[in-house]
């Protein structure tokens, strides 16, 4: 009777091959960047709704036109230049991956290091920037009283020219620019802090002969996923926020 009721155990997957055909870490890193995608595309959604709800904007090649060292009037130059270094950096995770393939550990630790490079240089543009926005001083004309505003979360200085005493004044723009620029790109940029932060525990663990111990390079291609989810955003945040 008891040997009548065992029943022979049945695997949880006997379909052929597994859909997931990948590693316990590299599903749980997808994962984790598809919901933090979720958190990104609502930042950006609220940004639209505002932005094409209200008839005036500020003008991008006025706002973003200045160059560190220079005068020139240069419009989206240097948010160019902070692009081309990000997705730079992406091209050297790649090839920190592809060595990792190679079980080359010098390799890996050389284009590790220039990926940590691109993404301190891309963090010192975004504070130069920040800097800028904030620090310099605007003519606003207020109820009537001229006032000097830097670009802030509660204050921008970029709304449309008035004439007044005979030459034109800048009027208070949409309070909500500053709030929404200062959060998505500051939310962006914690995430890059985020990437060099984990590129450089990789760095330290390729050194000391971690990965070549477990005999496979694994952690940098997880590493590799979300610093290519972080150039991914920069370009969406790009267009939202200098192009369109």
């Amino acid at each position: 009777m008891e040997t009548a009721l065992a029943q022979p155990k049945s695997k949880m997957w006997g379909g052929g091959k597994s859909p997931f055909n990948v590693s316990y870490g590299k599903l749980m890193m997808w994962y984790f960047l598809m919901s933090d995608s979720f958190t990104f595309g609502a930042f950006l959604i609220s940004y639209g709704s505002i932005r094409f709800s209200l008839n005036r904007w500020v003008d991008h090649n006025y706002v973003f036109n200045k160059f560190p060292f220079t005068d020139a009037n240069l419009p989206l130059a240097f948010v160019s230049l902070m692009t081309f270094i990000l997705i730079f950096s992406s091209v050297t995770m790649v090839l920190a991956v592809h060595e990792g393939h190679k079980m080359n550990q010098k390799g890996v630790e050389k284009w590790l290091v220039w990926t940590i490079l691109g993404g301190l240089a891309f963090l010192s543009c975004q504070a130069f920037e920040w800097t800028h926005l904030i620090t310099h001083q605007h003519e606003v004309l207020v109820d009537g009283v001229l006032q000097h505003w830097g670009t802030t979360t509660s204050h921008n200085p970029w709304g449309p020219d008035v004439m007044y005493h005979g030459r034109m004044v800048a009027t208070p723009g949409p309070v909500a620019f500053g709030g929404y620029f200062f959060g998505i790109t500051g939310f962006h940029g914690f995430h890059v802090f985020t990437g060099v932060v984990i590129n450089t525990i990789m760095l330290i663990k390729t050194k000391m002969g971690d990965f070549q111990k477990r005999g496979h390079y694994e952690m940098i291609e997880k590493a590799g996923l979300y610093w290519h989810f972080v150039d991914l955003v920069w370009v969406f945040v790009f267009l939202c926020f200098y192009l369109i």
